[in-house]
This record gives structure tokens, C-alpha cells and sequence, in this order.
């Protein structure tokens, strides 16, 4: 058992009420809370009816990234640049150690989306943003409601006037 200073708890509680106040984000890092260190939390989900579907917030600390394969091109955001998101190449198959938030030690294979989830938040820890993992600019976009309220995606470099001809409304 690693122990999980009071310090760490607070981080980890810090971490859930700031991802609950932000109805949209699916994990977070420490450093996106100014706190520098290793400690994330995702929200691992499973697949229902071929959809992902997000679980509660599961704390990673001191995560380590053992072994990761599949790599693929797939969704991305981050609370960091609200409203913009990309799609990245990132691994589909991961296989992390590290300890949870009682301090017990961890060994998690993970795959599909949640891969996503945790290898993003764990890039954090290292100082990578998904930008960074961007292809090309126009792998990065935004949404927009039509006239029917039906989301479109948009690239970044479209300018909304443009849009205005399509019936579209608000920026997401």
C-alpha cells in the first residue's frame, strides 16, 4: 500500500468538485488545477448498445504508463479550450500502474475510448496537451446548433458568418 497523504485526498476531492461543476469534461489532471502533481481522475465508462457511456470519477495516483498498442485516430476535448475539439491519434489498448485513492496499488489494462480518457489525463501529468497531438489544423473543430437544434461540426478555420447561411445558431 502506497499511503495517500491528506494532501492527495484533498487534491483527488478538489478534482471531482471541479469536474462536476463542469457538466462537459470526463477527467481531469492536478496541473489543470495549478496543483503540480501526479494525480488525475477519469471517468472509465463502459460501452452500451455501441455507445460509451462515462462512469463516476476514478482517481490515478502516481499513474505510470507500462505498455500501450492500437493506435487510432478518435475523439478528443479538453476543459482546457472549452468548446473546441480534435480528433487525435492516440493508443486503444493501455496498460497503466499506479495507486488509487486508498492508496492500494493498481494494475488496469484498458481499452477502447477509455484509453482515450486515461492516456489524455496522464499526458497532462507530462505536459501534453491534446493540441499537441493534433495531425493537421483541420483535425480541430467546433459545434454548431441548426435551425432544427441538431449539432454540426464545423472546422476551427470556418467562420461562423458562413454558417448563418446554413441556419445555424450557437457556438458550442
Amino acid at each position: 500500500m502506497h499511503e495517500v497523504t491528506p494532501y492527495v485526498k484533498k487534491i483527488i476531492r478538489d478534482l471531482k468538485h471541479t469536474l462536476k461543476d463542469n457538466g462537459e469534461g470526463i477527467g481531469l489532471a492536478a496541473p489543470q488545477i495549478n496543483i503540480h502533481k501526479r494525480v488525475v481522475i477519469a471517468c472509465v465508462g463502459t460501452d452500451k448498445d455501441g455507445e460509451w457511456e462515462a462512469g463516476p470519477p476514478r482517481a490515478l495516483v502516481d499513474p505510470v504508463i507500462l505498455m500501450e498498442a492500437n493506435e487510432e485516430k478518435d475523439f478528443d476535448g479538453c476543459l482546457c479550450f472549452p468548446g473546441l475539439y480534435g480528433e487525435t491519434i492516440r493508443p486503444h489498448h493501455l496498460r497503466v500502474t499506479g495507486f488509487d485513492e486508498d492508496g492500494q496499488p493498481f494494475d488496469k489494462t484498458f481499452e477502447g475510448f477509455n484509453v482515450v480518457v486515461v492516456h489524455h489525463e496522464i499526458d497532462h501529468l507530462n505536459g501534453v496537451l491534446f493540441i499537441d497531438r493534433i495531425s493537421s489544423p483541420e483535425d480541430l473543430y467546433r459545434y454548431k446548433k441548426d435551425k432544427n437544434g441538431e449539432l454540426i461540426k464545423f472546422p476551427v478555420g470556418v467562420k461562423i458568418e458562413a454558417l448563418e447561411n446554413f441556419g445555424a445558431k450557437h457556438v458550442y
